[in-house]
């Protein structure tokens, strides 16, 4: 197989229009020698927004049902942009139908039905992958670079942070990710996770944690047909919804390897936009990101000289591969929607290799266990170790 036929599932929403763009653009950029990729099937549960898809793919089927793509044999990934709640019963039925399964985070509702997938898949010898793209920015693959080759020494200390401010308005509109059925981890699945991915991919699993886990505004008022990022003018006359999961979490873990970590994230941060940090600590130095300069990290090293120690700014430009391949000079910016490409290229090399790449549902598992122990010591307000 060279040409991977793939279903888009939710294809109409955010990550499903970021999905079916990157598999129709990364050959421009990242080539075909590893194999490309036909979206011949966009699911779309909603009639009226399913009237916009037939352009995004113009030869795909337009489908109502899920069921539908995961019977179909001429479909060979299913990509699943759900709501939260959905993505372990879809990726079960795929994984029995023996597809291979490209599904955004958080994997699952909890770590039991996330490692009963990594279970099936293994058993089906499909290929799988779950959706988290920030570290497939190049200047992370130098990050972890760095640190394996052991330039920044033992790592002791993680510090990680996300934070958005759509909820920093007590009145801003309930949407489905505040709905404790629909997202049943809130804050932790939605946007943890993706400090979470950068803590397993840079320093290691989490051994054990404690979590505090809150929610600032406790009813918001209910907006038919608001997407996200939309700004609206109430009436007044707006029902009211209780918010049932969890707006931001503060935590500190302990790594298998010693190491400690320090964070938080939220959903109520007022004036944060989009803030997605790192600091990593080690014996011999220490590295430091922000997103806000999204393809540059800051590296201190003790082996300068004396009077000439400090953070250096490295812009990761063309001397990387992968970023060559989008732009030739450094610091043009590579930004998500093109670590999403290199992440949908991966999915298409994974298949048509069939060699797994991380992350996958074996990953995803631990991720969902570190979410699992976030709801469970918030719950119980005591230290849990992950098994």
């Amino acid at each position: 197989m060279t040409q991977v036929r793939v279903a888009v599932l939710g294809a109409s929403g955010w990550m499903g229009k970021v999905h079916t763009m990157a598999y129709q653009t990364f050959p421009h950029f990242l080539g075909a020698e590893s194999g490309t990729a036909k979206v011949v099937a966009l699911v779309e549960a909603n009639p009226e927004a399913a009237k916009e898809l037939a352009f995004r793919a113009p030869e795909a089927k337009i489908l109502n049902d899920w069921k539908a793509a995961i019977a179909d044999p001429d479909i060979d990934l299913i990509d699943i942009c759900l709501p939260d709640s959905l993505h372990y019963e879809v990726a079960k039925a795929a994984l029995l139908a023996g597809k291979h399964v490209y599904c955004e985070k958080p994997l699952a509702d909890t770590a039991a039905e996330a490692r009963e997938l990594a279970d099936i898949a293994k058993a089906k010898g499909v290929i799988t992958r779950v959706g988290h793209a920030f570290p497939r920015n190049p200047v992370h693959d130098l990050a972890k670079e760095i640190i394996d080759a052991g330039e920044i020494g033992e790592i002791k200390m993680f510090k990680g942070c996300q934070h958005i401010d759509m909820y920093g308005d007590p009145l801003a509109p309930y949407m489905w990710r505040a709905n404790g059925e629909l997202a049943p981890t809130g804050i932790v699945g939605d946007t943890g996770s993706h400090i979470f991915s950068f803590m397993e991919f840079l320093v290691g699993r989490v051994s054990s944690l404690i979590a505090d886990n809150f929610i600032v505004t406790d009813k918001r008022p209910v907006v038919d047909g608001l997407a996200y990022g939309e700004e609206t003018k109430l009436t007044g006359q707006e029902e009211w919804a209780d918010i049932t999961n969890p707006d931001g979490t503060n935590l500190l873990c302990s790594f298998e390897n010693g190491a400690r970590g320090i964070v938080d994230f939220s959903r109520i941060a007022t004036g944060r936009k989009f803030m997605q940090t790192y600091e990593i600590y080690g014996t011999k130095g220490s590295l430091v990101y922000t997103y806000d300069e999204v393809n540059r990290i800051r590296f201190y090293s003790n082996e300068d000289a004396n009077g000439r120690r400090g953070y250096r700014e490295i812009d990761v430009g063309p001397e990387n591969e992968t970023f060559r391949s989008f732009l030739p000079l450094p610091n043009f910016a590579l930004g998500y929607n093109e670590s999403k490409i290199i992440e949908v290229a991966e999915v298409v090399k994974s298949i048509v290799s069939n060699q797994p790449m991380w992350p996958t549902f074996e990953t995803g598992h631990h991720i969902c266990q570190m979410v699992d122990a976030c709801m469970e010591s918030s719950r119980k307000k005591s230290w849990v170790d992950l098994t």
